[in-house]
This record gives C-alpha cells, sequence and structure tokens, in this order.
C-alpha cells in the first residue's frame, strides 16, 4: 500500500466518518456468544421458585419430598443463603433530617416474609432444568398472606400495611434539596404559578436476552468464576465480591455479548449468589437461565415516579422557581441505585437548558409490594426533563403564553456560558437557542397548521410537541485505557466500559487508528475479563466514549513516548530528536522514519532494548475519568389521533441533537433511534399493571404492549455539535438522550391534539383506551 493508499484508508475510519459496527457480520451470522450459548463439563442446572403472594410471612418451606425426585443434586433455602447477609444499596443517602436513608437488605433466598410475587424462595439444582423444574413443583411453601400496596401514596396512607417492621411509614428516604423558604418567597411573589401532577410509569425492561449465569469453582485456587450477562465486570466483580464475602483475587467475572440491559443487568442479582455458592457445595458448574415469565417479575423494573410539579414566573413569564413534590418506588427491596433517579439525577436535570434561579425537589422513596425498581435508559434524565417539558406547555396553555417564546425567553443563552445552575452543575457549552431554532425549521413548524388542517379532512386529530432537553452525564469514574501490540499483528484496545449492544468496537478504534495510525482493521476490544482490567466503570450514564474515550487518548500518549525511546535505538538517534506523526516515528529534519506497526513487529522479533528503557509499546494505564458532560438536544413530534378509536400515530419525527464532538456519526444517529423507539414504548403502550392483592397483572407480551416496527416512524436526525471542553475528545454521550427528547416532544404531541376538546394532561401511556375516554369524559362537560 502506498502513502497516498493509506492515508485514505485512514481518512476512511478517521473521527467524524460513519463507520460499520465492527461486530455486526458476526452477530449477524448467529456467532455471537451470549452466556446462555456456554455450557461447562459436568454443569448442573438451577431454578428459581419465586412466591406467588406479594406479602406475607412464610411458616414453612418443605423440601424433603422434592430432594428425593430424580436428577436433584441439591435444595437451597434462606436458612442455607443467610451466611451471605444482604444485597443493600450503597448509596450515602440522608433524609431532611439528617438520618441515614433506612438500608433493610434483601436475602438471597427469602426465609422469613416474601415482599412482592417473585421474590425468590428456593432454589433447585439438578441434572436438568426440567428435572428442576419438577422438583419445585414439589415444594411446600406455606405463606400467610397480609395486605400488599403497590404504589407509594398507597404505601404511605395511614394503616398501610408495614412492608419492613423498622421502616416507619415504608419511607426509606425524606429527600430535600433545596432552600425552602426562598422557594416559598418566589411563589409568594410570582405573577404566575401552575401545579401538574406527573406520572413517570413503571416498565417492564424486557431486554432482547434474558438474564443469564454460569458459576464455577475452582477449589485448588480457592476461587469462583462467574459468567454472566453485566453492564462492566469490574463493577460486577465488586457487587459479587461483597455478596459471596470473598476477597478480589478469589472472583474472576466473565462477559461475552449481551443482548441489551438499559440498567437492568448491571446489578448483582441473588441467583448469581446462589449458583456460586451451589457450584462450591456440589464441585461443578452451575447453570441458571432465566425464562421470560419469570423476567417480567425478577427483573429490575424502570421508572415509576410520581411528582407535583410547580412552576413560578414573573409578569413576563421569566422563570423564578421550580418545586417538585412526589414520590419515587422502590419496590420490595431497594435496589442498588433506586433511590438516584427520582432524587439527585432528578434535580441534576429537572432545569434542563434554562435559566431558573430556584430549585426545590421533595421526594420521598417508599417501599411497595412490587418488584424492585432500579435504574432505566437515563435514569431521572429523562423523567426531569419530562417534568420541566410538559411544565412548560402546561404554563403556556394556562397563562395565554406562547409555548415556543416561552421556551426562547428562558433559555440559557450562549453568551452566558459557563452556566452555574440553581442545581450546582456548571454547563461548560452548548447553544440551546440555536438548535432550537434548527429544530424549527427542520420539522417546518410554521407549515403544521396546514398539516393540520389536511389531517382534519380525514377526520383526524393532528398534534405538534416539542421536548427541549438537556442530561446530565454519569460523573467521572477510574477507567482503563490498555493498548497491546500483539505478536500476531493486531492491536488491543483493554477497557472497562462494556458493550451491550452499543457497538463500542468500530467508535474506540477510530479513536486509537487517529491518535497512533494504527491500521482500523488491525483493533481489537477487550471489556468482559475482570482478570484483564486493572480498573473500568462499566457502561452507564451516557459516558462510556467520555471515559474509555479519555482513557485511549491518554494511553496513546504513553505509547507515543514509550516509542520515542524504543524508536531511538531503531534509528540509531537521540529519543528527544524522534517525533511522531501520521503513524510513524520520525527523526526530526531527515527522512529516517519507522511506522508504529513496523517497530511493534521489531520488539517481537526480539529487538536489543536496555534494560532500564520500555520493554515495549504495550501500555497498561488507568484514567480519573472525564467530569459529567450536557448533552442536549431538541426533538419535534407530529401525532395523528383517530377519535372514534384513540389510536395514536407518530407521523412525523424530528431530533437536532448536541452530542459534542461526534466521533461515529451512524452510531448516534443509532443511539437516537433506539432511545427515541423506546420513548415510544413508554409514551403511548408499555404499561405495568398489579391488581389489589399485588399480583402483576401485565406479566407477559399478551398483556405488556412493546413497540413494533409499525408504531416507530421514519426518524429526520441532525446533529449540531458544541464540542465539550471538560475531555480530550469533545465528546457529550448519547445513549440516553432519545428516551429524553421523545417523552417530552410525544405527550407534549399528544396533549396538543386532544387541547380540540379542552383537555389539557393526560399521564402515560397515551394508550388508546385511555385517549379514547378521555375524549369521551370531555365531551359530557
Amino acid at each position: 500500500m502506498n502513502i497516498q493508499d493509506t492515508a485514505n484508508a485512514r481518512s476512511a475510519y478517521a473521527i467524524g466518518q460513519p463507520v460499520k459496527r465492527k461486530e455486526d457480520a458476526q452477530l449477524l451470522r448467529g456467532q455471537g456468544r451470549y452466556t446462555d450459548d456456554i455450557d461447562l463439563p459436568n454443569q448442573a442446572y438451577a431454578y428459581i421458585l419465586r412466591s406467588t403472594v406479594a406479602h406475607g410471612r412464610i411458616k414453612s418451606i418443605g423440601i424433603e419430598e422434592a430432594r428425593k425426585m430424580p436428577g436433584v443434586h441439591a435444595i437451597y433455602t434462606g436458612a442455607d443463603m443467610k451466611q451471605y447477609g444482604t444485597l443493600q444499596s450503597a448509596l450515602p443517602f440522608k433524609s431532611r433530617d439528617g438520618s441515614d436513608m433506612k438500608k433493610p437488605g434483601k436475602f438471597m433466598l427469602s426465609s422469613d416474609k416474601v415482599r412482592y410475587v417473585g421474590d425468590p424462595i428456593a432454589c433447585v439444582v439438578a441434572t436438568s432444568i426440567a428435572a428442576a423444574k419438577d422438583a419445585s413443583e414439589a415444594i411446600e411453601v406455606d405463606i400467610e398472606s397480609l395486605p400488599a400496596v403497590t404504589t407509594a401514596d398507597q404505601a404511605v396512607a395511614s394503616g398501610a400495611p408495614a412492608i419492613f417492621e423498622d421502616v416507619p411509614g415504608n419511607v426509606a428516604l425524606d429527600f430535600h434539596y433545596g432552600d425552602a423558604e426562598k422557594v416559598a418567597a418566589a411563589f409568594a411573589q410570582a405573577a404566575h404559578k401552575v401545579k401538574l401532577k406527573l406520572i413517570n410509569s413503571r416498565l417492564v425492561v424486557n431486554t432482547i436476552e434474558p438474564r443469564a449465569a454460569i458459576g464455577s469453582y475452582d477449589k485448588a485456587k480457592d476461587r469462583y468464576t462467574l459468567n454472566s450477562c453485566s453492564q462492566g465486570v469490574m463493577g460486577m466483580k465488586a457487587g459479587m465480591v461483597a455478596a459471596m464475602k470473598t476477597t478480589p483475587d478469589k472472583m474472576h467475572i466473565l462477559t461475552d455479548n449481551v443482548g441489551g440491559s438499559f440498567g437492568m443487568k448491571a446489578a448483582v442479582y441473588p441467583e448469581y449468589v446462589c449458583i456460586l455458592h451451589a457450584a462450591k457445595e456440589l464441585g461443578r458448574p452451575v447453570k441458571w437461565t432465566d425464562e421470560r415469565s419469570s423476567s417480567f417479575v425478577s427483573d429490575n423494573h424502570g421508572r415509576d415516579h410520581e411528582q407535583t410539579a410547580e412552576l413560578a414566573m414573573d409578569a413576563e413569564g421569566r422563570f423564578l422557581a421550580l418545586r417538585l413534590t412526589g414520590y419515587g418506588n422502590l419496590g420490595g427491596y431497594q435496589g442498588g441505585m433506586a433511590p438516584q433517579p427520582p432524587t439527585l439525577n432528578t434535580v441534576r436535570n429537572v432545569i434542563s437548558l434554562y435559566r431558573t434561579p430556584l430549585l426545590e425537589v421533595n421526594t420521598k422513596c417508599v417501599f411497595t409490594n412490587t418488584t424492585q425498581l432500579n435504574p432505566y435508559r437515563g435514569a431521572g434524565r429523562p423523567e426531569g426533563n419530562y417534568y420541566m417539558e410538559r411544565l412548560i406547555d402546561y404554563a403556556a396553555a394556562q397563562t395565554g403564553f406562547d409555548r415556543i417564546e416561552l421556551r426562547r425567553k428562558n433559555q440559557i443563552r450562549k453568551s452566558e456560558i459557563p452556566f452555574k445552575s440553581a442545581a450546582g452543575t456548571t454547563y461548560d457549552s452548548g447553544d440551546f437557542p440555536a438548535i432550537l431554532k434548527q429544530a424549527l425549521d427542520a420539522s417546518d413548524w410554521k407549515g403544521f397548521n396546514k398539516r393540520k388542517r389536511e389531517s382534519k379532512k380525514r377526520k383526524k386529530l393532528r398534534g405538534i410537541g416539542i421536548g427541549c432537553y438537556l442530561e446530565v452525564t454519569a460523573p467521572a469514574n477510574k477507567e482503563m485505557g490498555g493498548i497491546s501490540f500483539d505478536a500476531d499483528g493486531g492491536v488491543t484496545i483493554r477497557t472497562g466500559t462494556l458493550d451491550y449492544g452499543q457497538g463500542h468496537a468500530a467508535p474506540f478504534a477510530q479513536v486509537l487508528s487517529e491518535r497512533l495510525g494504527v491500521p482500523f482493521e488491525k483493533v481489537r476490544l477487550l471489556q468482559g475479563d475482570s482478570d484483564e482490567l486493572l480498573a473500568g466503570g462499566g457502561t452507564g450514564g451516557s459516558r462510556s466514549m467520555m471515559n474509555s474515550g479519555m482513557a485511549i487518548v491518554e494511553a496513546a500518549q504513553k505509547v507515543v513516548e514509550q516509542g520515542k525511546q524504543i524508536a531511538s535505538h531503531a534509528l540509531e538517534a537521540s529519543a528527544g530528536d524522534i517525533e511522531f506523526k501520521d503513524g510513524k516515528f520520525v527523526v526530526a529534519g531527515t527522512d529516517r522514519a519507522v511506522d508504529i506497526m513496523e517497530l511493534a513487529r521489531k520488539v517481537h522479533a526480539g529487538m536489543n532494548l536496555p534494560a532500564d528503557g520500555p520493554q515495549s509499546l504495550d501500555v497498561k494505564h488507568v484514567s480519573e475519568g472525564a467530569p459529567a458532560a450536557y448533552p442536549n438536544g431538541c426533538h419535534v413530534c407530529e401525532v395523528e389521533i383517530e377519535p372514534e378509536t384513540g389510536n395514536i400515530e407518530i407521523v412525523k419525527y424530528t431530533a437536532v441533537n448536541d452530542f459534542g464532538t461526534v466521533i461515529n456519526p451512524m452510531l448516534v444517529d443509532g443511539q437516537t433511534h433506539g432511545g427515541v423507539a423506546q420513548g415510544i414504548g413508554q409514551t403511548l403502550l408499555e404499561h405495568v399493571v398489579y391488581d389489589e392483592q399485588g399480583q402483576l397483572l401485565s406479566g407477559s407480551f399478551m398483556d405488556y404492549a412493546m413497540p413494533r416496527a409499525h408504531h416507530v416512524p421514519d426518524f429526520a436526525v441532525f446533529s449540531h455539535p458544541v464540542p465539550a471542553t471538560t475531555n480530550p475528545l469533545g465528546v457529550k454521550g448519547c445513549g440516553e438522550a432519545g428516551c429524553a427528547g421523545s417523552l417530552t416532544s410525544i405527550m407534549n404531541a399528544v396533549v396538543d391534539a386532544l387541547s380540540e376538546y379542552g383537555i389539557k394532561h393526560i399521564d402515560m401511556p397515551a394508550s388508546p383506551a385511555r385517549v379514547w375516554q378521555a375524549i369521551q369524559d370531555a365531551q359530557k362537560k
């Protein structure tokens, strides 16, 4: 390959190019390796017996007959697993009175009380999954049923059943942020005040791949190995070390391909502890794979927050103060990060991109007899933006202000950045008014009335909604940037984020290729083996490119520094005279040079190097990580509603996003599409429903509606990048923004269409039945 061909190849894979995902050919041929694909010699199979009662005292668990059944190796109950203690949140929250958040732990298997349908009671291990299931049916469980509560307001009501005896009123955390007196004073002097109760509905995550794990134990090394789906092996390792009450050197975590997670697979679950216990006890590997009917009740659920949002404005419509008061449902136990979305993450995100001097957030996080909650795509970011955007539209309708002008008037100007918000965050970059203008132009906002008239001719209601958003990504964490030049000519990146569908391999390779000039096609990615990593924060909070990207950039610089010293011996020159450019180490002022890949080959061939200098180009680096960034944008949605049926169709969708420097626009657009699709699910279709006894009524795909292809429109996605100043690549994160833009724009469009009937609000999901009923009720007034 000549110099021009090399340059062309590098430019094709440069930062900003829409490079195809590296892994797709393998996955599309069915050659991916997921956890359930793994089978180890002599393995046994585990099945989890779960409670069919939402709230009750366990009087007895009879396993004697079941233990005698063919193929059964062991049956474990709560008594066997108590040695491992409990799973509980590590978050250091305090209630408004200064007391610590209440953290009653979750035992691996319940032995005294069950607190939701799906609560694990026993683990059966047998020669086959069929034998394990048969034995589980022979277990005799006697549970004394107790009254159940499924919503937060029920749980805090007077006389509600105590889910944990040592948690008064079922309130784990009474969270408060802000200066209540100043906020109250602002409302007292406000010319305009609006209040709106908003529900962010509960969701079942429903990843395409159910959770699975296979555990083994090496007696000679006294060491556990867990193959499991996760969002990062180092986080899972830390959690499993704590759960198994062992030390880091005794725990090995492996994660292969993962079929989606959205926050749900990040946590340590009781099943993982049970199978490692069984593997050690039985001296053989033990495999467990969830089934969809079980995952509906055992996987951590998402969202389920309720807030009354209030906005104070002066006579001209300028925002004076914002106040939220409401609840976050934790479910029957406190998931590791469950209190964060309705509290601190709501604080950080609800102000969005608006100049809001005062903020107060009051959230009670409460226990109910439902499946436990944990972060779901966005983890409080879409929720916070939803509260603000619905409130702005509602305020405009109540006061007569134009909804676009109300946003323009209160948006933070480019000249005001860096901007310190009332949430304590500092926005380092952005051009919010320009993005709003671009979104209005690209969506042909001015032409909407014409389209509305055309819809009316077909007896359809048409509505248009706008959803501006700004997200605060997860904070910095230590992240590995490992680079090795392998003997076979490949280059391996080692980093502790984890690809569970995002497509990390191509953009990470683009960054490394541009920094070092190594061939894109030679770059591999290793993320899923804890023995190969020094640190890793996993993937979550839209921070993978910020943290792994920063780690790769820093590690690449170390490669260059080491390479200059090694190249000085190859080129017989002083290291101080060596320059690095276009993938080559060059003696300054001469044409003497060595390509980085050639230098790596020389090292592997046994190049004679002094003992007091670097012996290879390989680097194992741990970065301190990049601080939070602020992806933002504006989405515009148009819907048509059929009044006779309440059916909603999204007929036009436009998104303008600022994700900072865009490494790979094709993958960024794909992330936007996926986030919007999940927003469509929540706004129009998905809804977890429990009955009064805590039984899940929407426990299968027959009862729980997921978005399908016909629900998703063509997207018009545009980029308006304003690079971040807080990381070397200028990236901001894009994985969760589609949800933030879609929840707001879709629901605002639905309400706009229904405003013809005087309807000013409808809660998610705006299902046909709900919309039809809202129209019927409005027509009776």
